[in-house]
């Protein structure tokens, strides 16, 4: 089928839930796509941060297609080996000493938000409110919305649940001043991603952790969009010495297919006893044999280096831009996950640069255009992207 022909489909039969732009994607490689017309396009985008290893990655095909032929899913009734595997190396690699595993970000978080309130009723005197971020994004549930600081998220579904309440991001005091009696966790992103690529202060993440030790709460650090090799280690977190009690982990870590993972310390995870949780499909044969295909590939360090030199490359060039632009504002971000703030319409220019063959995003108040290429990604296709911005830029 043409481009057309999907389009006619989705918007008579698909739930109108997405501004979709107007092509449909039918095949990858590496950092490029193409749509059903033939047409190439650079992949800045890579599934919103979940094809870290990019399109139809070798180790990613191999895994599928060797567990397909052995066993897709059976119930977590029984025990599952490329599961307990993939935990085990999650844990070795990591802060952590269990992981539930479950298909997506949100419901990551929501695994969360149940181990703390559970930790609270167990040892905390009942405790079960959750500090989050303004700016925040931490998914599409009732909770996992009400968590998030973007009230374009929240609108029309109230009455929220209760158990959360939002404090600014990056301000040490107001995080103090709002622990109450009431509080069992403080929940954050180390660097907010559907915000804008906003990095955390100085001190910021040390700080919670701070609060947290001297309040007995737990921290809780969302990794959904920035781990799993994203900002140039494994976990974003590790670029700031600070480690969370709970990290929640999805996107990448199935390499286009649906898992999610939360992580924990045994003294938090040992409140989950039989019967407090479980997902029919989470931690599946499939996703988890891939899920190690994906971290295996990324300790093997050569993605974590070129994700670090590709990001060096890409910033450079994105402020050689700024230099030029003066509606250009700032340039931030870590390793593969970068934003440009402008003072124009981003979804104007994201709109602009798909024309030209360049997939990009927004985020923000759309004004931050989104980068997120795959970290394996080489300097050809980032300088294609590059002059493809350019050019873009230079008519607004």
């Amino acid at each position: 089928m043409k481009n057309q022909q999907i389009l006619r489909l989705t918007q008579k039969y698909v739930a109108n839930t997405y501004a979709r732009f107007p092509i449909a994607l039918v095949q990858g490689k590496g950092a490029r796509v193409w749509d059903a017309d033939g047409k190439e396009y650079i992949d800045f985008v890579a599934g919103i941060a979940v094809n870290g290893l990019g399109h139809n990655h070798p180790a990613i095909v191999r895994a599928i297609q060797r567990q397909a032929q052995t066993l897709i899913h059976v119930s977590n009734l029984y025990h599952i080996g490329p599961q307990s595997e993939l935990a085990r190396d999650l844990c070795r690699h990591s802060f952590a000493n269990r992981v539930f595993f479950c298909n997506s970000g949100a419901e990551a978080n929501e695994a969360a938000f149940k181990l703390a309130r559970r930790y609270g009723a167990e040892h905390l005197g009942g405790k079960y409110e959750i500090l989050s971020a303004l700016n925040s994004f931490h998914g599409r549930t009732l909770a996992t919305l009400t968590a998030t600081g973007q009230e374009k998220v929240r609108r029309g579904f109230d009455p929220l649940p209760p158990g959360f309440r939002l404090v600014p991001y990056n301000d040490l005091r107001a995080v103090d001043r709002a622990i109450g009696e009431k509080t069992v966790a403080i929940l954050v992103e180390p660097i907010q991603g559907e915000g804008g690529v906003v990095l955390p202060a100085e001190g910021y993440l040390e700080g919670l952790r701070e609060l947290c030790n001297t309040k007995g709460i737990l921290l809780i650090f969302d990794e959904v969009q920035v781990g799993m090799g994203r900002t140039g280690k494994l976990f974003a977190y590790e670029h700031f010495g600070v480690e969370p009690d709970i990290m929640t982990l999805a996107k990448a870590l199935g390499g286009g297919l649906p898992v999610g993972a939360m992580l924990a310390k045994d003294y938090v995870a040992d409140s989950f006893v039989p019967g407090t949780h479980a997902s029919t499909f989470g931690g599946n044969p499939l996703v988890c044999s891939v899920g190690l295909a994906v971290l295996n590939t990324l300790l093997k360090k050569g993605v974590l280096r070129n994700c670090v030199k590709m990001g060096k490359i890409l910033f450079e060039g994105l402020q050689s831009l700024k230099g030029r632009f003066r509606f250009i504002r700032e340039i931030r971000g870590k390793g593969l996950i970068l934003g440009m703030e402008v003072e124009r319409d981003g979804g104007k220019i994201v709109a602009e640069c798909l024309q030209e063959g360049l997939l990009i995003t927004c985020a923000g108040n759309n004004n931050v255009l989104r980068f997120l290429p795959p970290l394996t990604i080489g300097r050809r296709d980032i300088d294609r992207g590059l002059t493809i911005l350019e050019k873009v830029l230079s008519h607004q």
